[in-house]
């Protein structure tokens, strides 16, 4: 926990050179609860037939481009007190090129992975994500991203010591105008390699592609309702035996 609150410091720190030159500007707070009728990690179902609820709360430090969050993960049904987890966040995100067609949105993230309810040394984790999308890039409102993350053990001596590894995730968004609909549809395709992640058999192979429709609806200026559909075509019976169709719906209370 050392290291959270060392790095959290940091990220304070770093904002106070931004909040010097945006006076103006606000610390922006986020309130999040997921719902979803399944939670695929990497892939993998963590609560098998049961869902789980996600609920966050994010911090915007003043338009630096700085953020701090915490999600805490719990299952919809009972037997699951071992895999309930809270994640710590720090992020910073910005864009480069913006007046190209190759202009490039990044994130760049790092998270601990904390299991609660069991010893640390069994699983904690931490993960680095390096996030791009090319709006320009390919034009008529089809937008590409590459995501990667980075996972390796929260301390020396872990369970989890072996376990270290990339997941690399390719895909493609597009946005589709319905007349009947105040915000356009949400279209989405990717695909996922896993290189080593995960321990066990360290599968360097393809595991599975996510298509996903979601939309959003505006209750007022701070509420916002999005719910979605998404269908997992497996392709690692490591990682999941079956294709599996889920909802995810998302509730966001920004202030």
């Amino acid at each position: 926990m050392n290291r959270i609150r060392i790095l959290l410091a940091i990220a304070i720190i770093l904002t106070v050179s931004g909040v010097v030159h945006a006076q103006e500007d606000k610390l922006g707070v986020t309130l999040d609860l997921t719902y979803g009728s399944r939670w695929l990690s990497r892939g993998s179902e963590v609560y098998s037939e049961d869902g789980a609820f996600f609920k966050t709360i994010a911090l915007d430090l003043y338009s630096t481009g700085f953020g701090l969050a915490v999600t805490n993960t719990t299952a919809t049904g009972s037997g699951w007190v071992d895999k309930s987890r809270n994640d710590y966040l720090v992020f910073y995100g910005n864009t480069l090129f913006d007046n190209e067609a190759y202009k490039t949105k990044y994130k760049l993230k790092w998270e601990y992975r904390n299991w609660y309810d069991r010893p640390r040394e069994i699983g904690n984790t931490q993960v680095l994500t390096f996030a791009f999308s090319w709006p320009k890039l390919l034009g008529n409102g089809l937008v590409p991203r590459y995501i990667t993350h980075y996972d390796y053990p929260a301390g020396s001596g872990y369970n989890n010591r072996n376990s270290a590894g990339w997941i690399h995730r390719f895909g493609l968004g597009y946005k589709l105008n319905v007349p009947e609909l105040s915000e356009p549809l949400s279209l989405s395709a990717e695909v996922t390699y896993r290189d080593g992640t995960g321990g066990g058999t360290k599968d360097h192979d393809w595991s599975h592609a996510t298509f996903g429709l979601s939309t959003k609806f505006k209750i007022n200026d701070n509420l916002s309702f999005v719910p979605g559909l998404y269908y997992q075509a497996s392709m690692d019976d490591s990682v999941s035996k079956r294709d599996i169709l889920y909802t995810m719906l998302n509730m966001k209370y920004t202030f």
